[in-house]
């Protein structure tokens, strides 16, 4: 059994060019994965994969306020930065960068779905007040290292990488 799994994070067509909130260079982060999911796949190692996927009244839109995107507030008690409208549940948005590798993916965990607070990590809400399924699913696979790649670094994957180690994780 593999002690070791690929976590790709947030991979969605919003977070690459042309999307609601697109990061610089998203696309070519999609290369990257496809190469570590090969890589995976060689060496017998699940993948999974996080997906931001917000309801489209979700708290964290600038629009729910009447306000610009990236405008500082608080949301369910906590600060926070009001996002342009982006992967909202069964959009194109949404969905995973069309040209990742999905057929490879082990299983998709959802973030964000709760309306009034904010989920940046693959772990938690933002509060730490909810635990999504993929630590529960991890554990039952036995593995205790993971590769961290997605998008974007200074939010998403910043913050999964912390929950992971928080959890026992190798990263």
């Amino acid at each position: 059994m593999a002690h070791r799994a690929l976590l790709l994070v947030d991979l969605q067509n919003d977070f690459c060019a042309g999307g609601a909130l697109a990061v610089p260079e998203g696309d070519s982060t999609v290369e990257v994965a496809n190469a570590l999911i090969d890589w995976s796949l060689a060496r017998g190692e699940p993948i999974v994969a996080s997906q931001d996927w917000h309801p489209a009244d979700h708290g964290s839109f600038a629009s729910q306020h009447q306000v610009e995107p990236y405008t500082q507030g608080e949301l369910d008690g906590l600060a926070q930065t009001f996002w342009p409208d982006h992967c909202v549940q069964h959009s194109e948005g949404a969905a995973l960068h069309p040209l990742l590798k999905q057929q490879a993916i082990n299983a998709v965990f959802h973030k964000g779905q709760n309306r009034v607070i904010d989920s940046y990590s693959a772990f938690f809400d933002n509060g730490h007040r909810q635990k999504t399924e993929l630590d529960g699913w991890l554990r039952g696979q036995g593995i205790v290292e993971l590769t961290v790649l997605g998008l974007a670094t200074d939010y998403c994957v910043k913050f999964t990488v912390l929950d992971a180690l928080a959890l026992g994780y190798m990263v």
